[in-house]
């Protein structure tokens, strides 16, 4: 159905499921509307809104039936269609009829009397029933004839289903809690200071896809002018993830006073207490840099992390392959360490997966050859600059709700002379 005209209107309760199933894998279906044949949609709609207490939830007009007009009680699970049919048509003559329809209330005799003193035309008070439930039919304006409905057993259910929704949000909104109280204890693990270093200037940015995730990355102050840079991708997603990035952080930083002279035992050292401390799956990939400051010199292990990126001053594209597998699913682990140099106007790149595999519409990848692009395109810029211009082109690329942290560092080589200005 295709509405002809722009009168329609809508709520998220005419469509909505209304609770737990019982049958998931079931296709879903539950009873949608009834049909009330009436005289005058506007009359009729004062009786159904201002005396029953019921609400619109979709008021359209169609070319092959008019206007349709659908109301609801409180709950909203079911909808009543209010149809005005021509005069002297079939259903003409179905106004003031049984409908057949009832309407349960968990108090039967409170909304009789709130219904009653809002003039509504009863058949009789709330009386038994040989079933046990008790039972008032009445009339709308048009002489329609409905029952109002009232059992304990049900009233029971209701109230029964009424305390577990409350549990439910109760939880939901524990949980959210929690989980927001975890995004702030996490957001503090990310480096809150940048160590100043003269030759080179830098900046860091973790956008985590859930409250929390499983990115991480840090800056070292290791002492004699030299910093250490580390970024890393935990296996997995969510707060398991995010229990092992702590973990990890811990690690780092627990043991990084040997990476001032054995950056190899201080990869050994952290992966032996990861492997130690988490299950036989975990792992995680980690470029771990360390940048002398006089000299410029760039050293570094890439343990199963994606290829570093290092623009140099000419043009040249290098990659910081990986030299070592992943940390954490050996204990007996060991990692060669590789030295570049690095000259004014060298920019480098530390990022994960989230930042080349974030999709657009067509499932294209950013990729990192956009990646590249996009540090090229930017390299005059201050990092800080840089890092927000890629990351606002990666979120146009992929507008989407994002499906994984996106994580990255950039760093640029200066000469003394331009960090001191």
């Amino acid at each position: 159905m295709k509405p002809s005209t722009a009168s329609l209107v809508t709520t998220p309760s005419l469509l909505s499921e209304t609770g737990p199933r019982d049958c998931p894998e079931c296709i879903y279906l539950r009873v949608f509307k009834s049909t009330i044949y009436v005289r005058d949609h506007d009359l009729s709609l004062k009786f159904y809104v201002d005396q029953l207490g019921f609400s619109v939830v979709a008021d359209a007009r169609f070319d092959f039936d008019g206007r349709w007009v659908a109301i609801a009680p409180p709950d909203g699970s079911t909808v009543l269609a209010l149809i005005a049919p021509k005069r002297g048509s079939e259903n003409y003559k179905l106004i003031g009829r049984n409908t057949q329809v009832g309407f349960l209330s968990e108090d039967i005799n409170a909304t009789y009397e709130q219904w009653r003193n809002r003039g509504v035309r009863f058949h009789h008070p709330p009386q038994q029933t040989l079933f046990g439930g008790t039972v008032a039919g009445f009339y709308d304006i048009d002489g329609n004839s409905f029952e109002l409905l009232g059992s304990d057993q049900i009233t029971r259910e209701i109230e029964r289903q009424r305390r577990q929704a409350a549990e439910r949000i109760e939880a939901e909104r524990r949980s959210a809690q929690e989980l927001e109280i975890a995004k702030q204890v996490q957001a503090r693990l990310f480096p809150q200071t940048l160590p100043p270093l003269k030759t080179l200037d830098y900046a860091g940015i973790c956008i985590q896809a859930r409250h929390v995730g499983g990115d991480y990355y840090d800056f070292l102050a290791l002492g004699n002018q030299r910093l250490g840079f580390v970024i890393g991708d935990i296996a997995g997603k969510g707060i398991a993830a995010a229990l092992l990035m702590a973990n990890l952080q811990a690690n780092l930083r627990s043991q990084f006073a040997l990476a001032r002279d054995e950056p190899q035992l201080f990869l050994q050292s952290v992966n032996r207490l990861f492997f130690q401390n988490t299950t036989d799956s975990a792992y995680a990939t980690v470029f771990f840099a360390d940048y002398d400051d006089t000299t410029r010199r760039l050293r570094y292990a890439n343990c199963g992390h994606l290829c570093a990126i290092l623009l140099r001053h000419n043009g040249k594209v290098d990659r910081l392959h990986p030299t070592a597998t992943v940390l954490g699913l050996f204990e007996e682990w060991h990692s060669p360490t590789v030295d570049c140099q690095l000259s004014p106007g060298d920019i480098f790149a530390l990022y994960t997966d989230g930042v080349t595999e974030a999709f657009n519409e067509s499932e294209e990848e950013f990729g990192e050859d956009r990646l590249i692009a996009e540090l090229q395109r930017h390299s005059h810029l201050p990092p800080a600059e840089i890092l927000s211009s890629t990351i606002s082109e990666i979120q146009r690329f992929s507008p989407h709700e994002q499906h994984d942290d996106i994580t990255l560092i950039v760093a640029k080589c200066t000469s003394d002379n331009s960090r001191a200005a």
